[in-house]
Parts: structure tokens; C-alpha cells; sequence
């Protein structure tokens, strides 16, 4: 069980520009659930109902492609909000979400945000911030996942996670772990193509793999590779 109250207090982000009875509200109807590893915790189409907050694990969203293979557009981290952009746009999911790992979210009602952001303007501008922010680094990646060849591609994802999920205790493994086909599908190349050019990027001591786990060995000759293209 959790406390509801201390969970809000972690939310601090959001918390700050609640009101005393406002935060009663959002503590009252806020559920808070884990998803497993794998798990769906919304798919493309479905409406949203939701305001969703990461509160510890690793989850993926993702746009479904051509014959199956679906393309990662964006992780989420602790602690991070998602779930809310379509519906503030009026529309169903155009993206689906799914767990990384065992993940427990925080699930406020949209019509309770919607109904405390008629009266209270801070609330309105942290999701504006949200929002705007997330435009723009969807904007960046658009143009790198274009643009970039496939070793630019990989390079630039591979820090990507670092810059998301940071790294163990070691200070170069890479803390979280992707099956070949999430790291094709986080890069927008084949599962083929990314096995390959990860054995490359071993051989060329820039990372060393060990089944999942990548050690960044050589972050500056990675920054170069990514930044080439």
C-alpha cells in the first residue's frame, strides 16, 4: 500500500503549484499501481483518462510501424510525467507506453487536473513548460533519427540512455539494460543492423557488451561517431 500523501509530497514538481485543498483532491483520487517488466500501460487509440507519473522504474514510449516493428520516440525516467499530451489535444493515444522494467506509476484523473486548471493558473503554466519542452527535444530527435546514418543513430541513442538513466556504480555501464530489438527500435534501424553495428562499436573499443549491458568505454570517440553522423 502507499501513502498517497507522501507520494504527492514526492511529486513536489507538481505539488508546489497546488493549494491546500487542491493537493487534498490529487491525493484523494490518485491511485498508485505497478506495472510489470513488459507490460502495457496504455496503447495507440485508446483514450486518455489519465495524468501519469513515473515514480521508480524505466518505461518506453512508442509509435507502432510498418509490419510490426515499432519505433521508440522517447523514455521516461523517475520521476516524469507522460500520458497527459492527448489529452489536453482531445484526441486518443497516438503513441503506446510499456514498461522497461517493473515500474510503479502514479494515475491521477485528467478530469481532476482539468477541472483544478480553470482556477489556477500556476498549474496551467507547469504543464505549458511540459509541453514546450517536450516539443523541443521531440523536434531534435526527429531531425537526428532522419538525418544521421545508422552509426550516428546508435552512437547518439547510446547516450541518450546515458543522459536518461545514467550509469552504475562503475561510472560506465549503462543502468539500464535493452534487448537488441529496443535499441534498433529506440535508433530506427533493424534489429540486424543494430547487432552489427554494436559488435563494431566493440570492436572499435568505443563500448564493451556483456549480453545487455553496455560499457561505455570511449564516450568522447561515441560524442564524434554521433555528431559525424
Amino acid at each position: 500500500m502507499f501513502d498517497n500523501e507522501e507520494v504527492l509530497d514526492n511529486l513536489s514538481e507538481l505539488a508546489v503549484t497546488l493549494s491546500v485543498e487542491e493537493r487534498r483532491q490529487v491525493a484523494m483520487h490518485m491511485v498508485v499501481r505497478t506495472f510489470e517488466k513488459n507490460e502495457t500501460i496504455y496503447s495507440e487509440g485508446d483514450v486518455p483518462r489519465n495524468l501519469l507519473c513515473l515514480l521508480e522504474g524505466k518505461v518506453k514510449i512508442y509509435k507502432e510501424g510498418v509490419g510490426g516493428r515499432n519505433q521508440i520516440v522517447r523514455v521516461v525516467s523517475p520521476v516524469e510525467y507522460f500520458g497527459y499530451r492527448a489529452a489536453f489535444s482531445e484526441e486518443n493515444y497516438v503513441t503506446g507506453a510499456a514498461a522497461f522494467e517493473a515500474s510503479t506509476i502514479a494515475i491521477i484523473p485528467m478530469r481532476l487536473i482539468f477541472s483544478i486548471a480553470e482556477r489556477n493558473a500556476h498549474l496551467c503554466n507547469f504543464f505549458i513548460r511540459k509541453l514546450a519542452k517536450a516539443l523541443g527535444k521531440s523536434d531534435e530527435r526527429t531531425v537526428n533519427l532522419t538525418q544521421k546514418h545508422i552509426r550516428g543513430r546508435l552512437a547518439e541513442s547510446i547516450l541518450f540512455l546515458k543522459e536518461n538513466y545514467g550509469l552504475e556504480a562503475d561510472g560506465c555501464t549503462l543502468s539500464i539494460y535493452l534487448s537488441r530489438e529496443d535499441m534498433a527500435n529506440l535508433s530506427n534501424m533493424t534489429t540486424s543492423n543494430a547487432i552489427r553495428t554494436l559488435s563494431l562499436f566493440a570492436q572499435e573499443k568505443m563500448i564493451a557488451i556483456d549480453g545487455r549491458k553496455i560499457k561505455i568505454i570511449d564516450e568522447e570517440a561515441l560524442r564524434k561517431t554521433s555528431e559525424i553522423g
